[in-house]
């Protein structure tokens, strides 16, 4: 890969993002926040932030579920754009993170609109459905990529017909085309996509993206039935 193509897919991702998905003093203060606490520096750029937020209103979404809080920068883009009533359950394992995402959401002013639990996500799913959560809407799946094929599992047992799933990273910088990688996130995310294409309650596809985190991708589906 071209050092020039790097620096030039981060201009125009932050081009498109000055344009579509300025920050403001709560989102830049998440980053800082975030920085600061030296939380792995993995959490979505402006634009994707602004693509979340997009997908709430377009599916108008008022449950949503998100697996992986980290510090809650994507967190706020989607609490922004619920109805007023909506609500996010997000899931995160280290409960130091939980901690700087509740208080990154509280200075945004969208703490109210979040339960963060914490915890093994696969325990947590599991008592969401015993619970009667759901149905989510809208579901991002962003944690520990090993875990993907359960991830999606979980979010077919807690969605309807219409639910939204989206699947964060699964370029993974090209080497997801590697059938013969033994690197768990590759394995877990090759089988996730390969489950989202036979399943057949499922419509989905894959976007690769390139842009400030370099060659990136989601994939995306719709819950039929």
């Amino acid at each position: 890969m071209r050092k020039n193509s790097k620096l030039l897919w981060a201009a125009v991702d932050r081009y498109f993002g000055d344009l579509l998905a300025p920050h403001d003093e709560a989102l830049n203060a998440a980053i800082r926040a975030n920085r600061d606490a030296r939380l792995p520096a993995i959490d979505v750029t402006p634009l994707q932030g602004k693509f979340l937020h997009v997908l709430v209103q377009i599916t108008q979404a008022r449950r949503i579920l998100e697996i992986g809080t980290l510090g809650g920068y994507s967190t706020i883009w989607m609490a922004r754009a619920l109805h007023k009533g909506g609500r996010i359950v997000s899931l995160e394992f280290e409960p130091r993170h939980a901690e700087i995402a509740r208080a990154n959401l509280r200075c945004a002013g969208m703490l109210r609109r979040v339960d963060i639990r914490v915890g093994h996500a696969l325990a947590s799913l599991a008592e969401l459905k015993r619970s009667g959560a759901g149905p989510f809407d809208l579901i991002f799946i962003d944690a520990d990529k090993e875990n993907n094929p359960q991830y999606l599992k979980w979010a077919l047992k807690l969605s309807r017909r219409g639910t939204v799933i989206v699947v964060d990273n699964v370029a993974r910088h090209g080497t997801v085309i590697d059938a013969k990688s033994k690197e768990s996130d590759i394995v877990g995310t090759r089988r996730c996509l390969e489950m989202m294409a036979a399943e057949p309650r499922l419509s989905a596809a894959a976007l690769q993206t390139v842009g400030m985190k370099g060659l990136d991708g989601f994939a995306i589906a719709v819950v039929l039935r």
